[in-house]
């Protein structure tokens, strides 16, 4: 993030509302989830999209992004030895070489404040997935159905205090409720006074000293809950829709993460899908593609006719319009292609092998036909 503007990362202007970078953030860091998209550069663009969000998601680093280019502040810095003989360079300003010497703690001077997220604010709920199993014609037509599941909630003994009922919190005699303490230390820039989350509260600013018996200071509870899912017809194995507000519940009176309701569709015995594309291999004889035929085939939607012409040679692929899914989304149906495999009988009585003599007679074919056991050898040589 050093060299890109947070405001171009998230694709929002300079003038944008809390809301709106929010919501910019939360649909591009789905897009770009590691677990849900597996491109080469996932990765690297979540990374930029969760540092954007960490400057323009706060206030105060946002105010001073706008002010300085950086959540430094100081601007640049130049660099300096650090005793071993090596050179360092500072581009992200002070904040940046304190975290250096102290380990990821907090700035110099307000920084600290800067840094430090109230741990009390409102937060959103995590996202939660759920896969649900659909048959082939289920994922074609589509269906409405209600799912249970576990999702985490404000304990509703302690109404998510995490003190027993009848109790409260109380504030933390450490740090008095900041959720961070002081220390000092010796630097290469002289004594430096950092903040450091509270070991007592872990930043909270408040200890429990009776906890709730139910969720045993935590909070949260995990409970079954219950919604339901429309399937949208057209769906197709591996993708996904997203119920807003169905995740856990958030934090402090934050939003409700999202559910996201993943398909697995089974495979058909008899069809093959491609999108909206449906496909179909039909068996016929050898009577019926060299006569031609007018035969009955099966589709989604019932079955249907479809005349096979006079000279049909095997491999050779019908279109039975709008007989395929339905697209996803749209208000139209794929198409259905229909495979002809002409089928070479493998079981001939008498009959059948003299009007196929006669038929290779008729057209000049010159056949050598395999004997097939030993007893046509003896036939055949009496004969002779």
């Amino acid at each position: 993030m050093a060299d890109k503007n947070p405001y171009d990362v998230l694709g929002v202007s300079k003038d944008a509302s809390q809301a709106e970078i929010k919501k910019a953030y939360r649909k591009l860091s789905k897009k770009y989830h590691p677990d849900l998209n597996d491109s080469d550069d996932a990765e690297q663009k979540f990374k930029e999209i969760s540092d954007a969000y960490e400057i323009l998601g706060d206030e105060q680093k946002r105010k001073q992004y706008d002010q300085f280019g950086s959540t430094g502040g100081a601007g640049g810095f130049g660099g300096f030895g650090n005793g071993g003989g090596q050179y360092q360079q500072y581009s992200g300003g002070f904040e940046d070489i304190f975290d250096t010497f102290f380990g990821g703690g907090s700035g110099f001077g307000g920084f600290g404040q800067q840094r430090r997220r109230d741990p009390n604010a409102p937060r959103p709920g995590d996202d939660l997935q759920y896969t649900m199993d659909l048959n082939f014609e289920e994922a074609i037509f589509g269906k409405t159905e209600h799912i249970s599941f576990r999702r985490e909630q404000d304990c509703h003994y302690c109404h998510g205090t995490g003190a027993k009922p009848g109790t409260s919190p109380k504030t933390c005699s450490t740090c008095g409720g900041r959720g961070v303490v002081n220390q000092t230390r010796n630097t290469p820039l002289g004594r430096m006074s950092t903040q450091t989350t509270c070991p007592d509260c872990n930043g909270s600013g408040e200890v429990i000293e009776d906890e709730c018996t139910h969720c045993h200071g935590k909070g949260r509870e995990a409970v079954n809950h219950k919604v339901k899912v429309k399937v949208p017809a057209g769906v197709e194995d591996g993708q996904s829709i997203r119920l807003s507000g169905q995740g856990n519940e958030g934090y402090n009176n934050g939003p409700a993460g999202d559910l996201y309701v993943v398909f697995r569709v089974k495979s058909s015995d008899m069809f093959k899908r491609k999108g909206s594309e449906i496909y179909f291999t039909l068996p016929i004889n050898f009577a019926q593609a060299a006569l031609g035929d007018e035969v009955e085939v099966p589709t989604v939607h019932g079955k249907v006719s479809m005349k096979v012409p006079a000279g049909t040679q095997t491999g050779e692929t019908f279109r039975l319009k709008g007989k395929g899914a339905p697209k996803l989304n749209g208000s139209s149906n794929g198409d259905q292609r229909v495979t002809v495999k002409v089928m070479t009988p493998k079981n001939l009585n008498d009959g059948q092998r003299k009007a196929l003599r006669q038929f290779a007679e008729a057209t000049g074919d010159n056949v050598t036909e395999e004997e097939r056991n030993f007893f046509d050898k003896l036939k055949r040589a009496f004969k002779d």
